[in-house]
């Protein structure tokens, strides 16, 4: 799974695989260059699911909407919306 990039990852495979380092980080028994590659790793797919559940959350929002011409848009995480 660590060779998956998180973009190409379900928002439940990410969640798992950041649980699993986050266990590996708190046991302390990495040397400091694999922990730093697993926080980069970590970092990566927090951000990727982050990007994911606001998506997610748009479309909730524009779904309960009381408006019927409600367009759906794509979620643009880099948008000033």
């Amino acid at each position: 799974m660590a060779n998956k990039k998180p973009e190409n990852m379900s928002f439940e495979e990410s969640l798992a695989e950041l649980d699993s380092l986050v266990d590996q980080l708190e046991n302390g028994d990495l040397d400091l260059e694999d922990a730093l590659k697993k926080f980069e790793r970590g970092i990566s797919l927090a951000r990727v699911s982050q990007g994911k559940l606001s998506e997610a959350e748009q479309r909730v929002e524009i779904l309960l909407n009381d408006s019927d011409d409600a367009e759906l848009i794509p979620f643009d995480p880099q948008s000033d919306i």
